[in-house]
């Protein structure tokens, strides 16, 4: 697929989007905009539907597409950079198709452990939804390898799947990958990790020893918010031609060939726009950790950070582009009230959920993206009413910085 056997992810990216055989060796990859393939014979439509050599390579574009092929072929490219065995991938119409399906497929009959801090939509599944498909899910604290022992020990021997976040969703804590990894596989349990926050530019979950990674693409794959989307990227024989892939084909989660089309042009500029995410973000934070009237920075780069030690080891080209944060109390007001006012006030940022988008976006979880978390399990998980969430854009830092200080009022 790729013109160059790089290891480098920077050089893969680039050349994410060469398809083999295109008799026009079109420089950018084409659209296969089509909703059906027709048959040469009979015979080729029936050896597809038996999946006998020698019959039709598509059929429908509700179980493969050409362009969605090759978007998942470069996702399991990109994220096998760093000389791990070969991946597969199965792209899906959102991060949270992505999501359910490898939940619902690969914890099914079984006990899902997952950490309690989770992006609301993850969380929303693991705390309804599941059970009604057979799953069952039990919590651990992400952030505790003592928490995920315990919690392995009284299901004893009954879990299938463990379910993490690299950085939990909203409140920037991080999971020690490589040592509940190994103590799930100890137990007999698959490992599946979102790692949208941090894209395998900054973490490699699989080479970190985790089985299947999951990402919302929508976010810093496509990069531009034009797209929604979402992919599962799995160690061989996990995801295609099993449960997973069933999943998406009965339930019809396959994404169109346009958004598959422009996350692959997302992934061309993937890691030069992911250091400077990074980049930006840690000036930001270190700005934001100076100011008296911020109490508190969520950001795994800064010493201050309870996992900072953890984010080294994790994430050696830099920390992401996310950062959470909380107003101090002034002038009789709280923290909420300081953030909403700070929100309503930006100029330069965008006042959106999502993230991942070559602008700042800014937002507040306890009102938005996690309103329909219980409030209890908020407020257990980090996430108190004044906090607050900012998706680091490309902008010039100083300028983003001057847009948060005069909002701050």
């Amino acid at each position: 697929m790729s013109k160059t056997k790089s290891q480098d992810i920077r050089t893969r990216c680039t050349h994410v989007d060469h398809m083999e055989g295109d008799p026009y060796r079109a420089h950018v990859s084409p659209i296969y905009q089509s909703s059906t393939f027709s048959f040469e014979s009979v015979e080729a439509g029936a050896k597809y539907f038996s999946h006998e050599e020698g019959g039709a390579s598509h059929c429908y574009s509700r179980i493969e597409n050409p362009t969605v092929q090759l978007m998942e072929k470069a996702m399991a490219d990109v994220e096998a950079h760093g000389g791990q065995e070969e991946l597969e991938a199965l792209a899906f119409a959102s991060g949270m198709s992505a999501i359910s399906a490898g939940i619902m497929a690969l914890g099914k009959g079984g006990v899902v452990l997952a950490q309690e801090a989770l992006y609301a939509g993850t969380d929303q599944l693991k705390a309804g939804l599941a059970a009604e498909y057979g799953v069952t899910v039990k919590t651990f604290d992400g952030t505790s390898v003592e928490s995920f022992e315990h919690a392995l020990a009284a299901e004893k021997g009954n879990i299938k799947l463990v379910y993490l976040e690299t950085i939990a969703n909203p409140v920037m804590r991080l999971t020690d990958v490589q040592a509940i990894s190994a103590l799930a596989h100890d137990a007999g349990a698959l490992v599946m990790i979102d790692n949208t926050f941090c894209t395998p530019y900054f973490v490699q979950p699989i080479a970190l020893g985790a089985d299947v990674v999951a990402y919302s693409t929508t976010k810093y794959q496509g990069g531009h918010g034009n797209l929604v989307g979402g992919v599962l990227v799995g160690r061989k024989g996990l995801l295609l031609g099993g449960d997973v892939q069933n999943y998406r084909k009965f339930f019809g989660g396959i994404p169109g060939p346009f958004d598959a089309w422009l996350t692959l042009q997302g992934l061309k500029t993937m890691a030069v726009r992911m250091e400077r995410h990074g980049e930006n973000a840690m000036a930001v934070a270190q700005w934001l950790e100076k100011d008296p009237r911020v109490s508190t920075v969520w950001y795994p780069g800064l010493e201050s950070h309870p996992d900072h030690a953890l984010a080294k080891r994790e994430m050696p080209r830099g920390f992401g582009g996310m950062i959470g944060f909380e107003l101090a109390a002034r002038d009789g007001k709280d923290a909420a009230v300081m953030g909403a006012a700070m929100m309503d006030r930006v100029q330069l940022c965008t006042l959106a959920v999502s993230l991942g988008a070559v602008d700042t976006l800014i937002q507040h979880p306890a009102s938005m993206t996690h309103a329909k978390v219980d409030p209890t399990v908020r407020r257990q998980t980090g996430i108190s009413d004044g906090l607050v969430r900012l998706s680091v854009g490309l902008e010039a830092v100083d300028d983003i910085i001057a847009d948060l200080d005069q909002a701050m009022g």
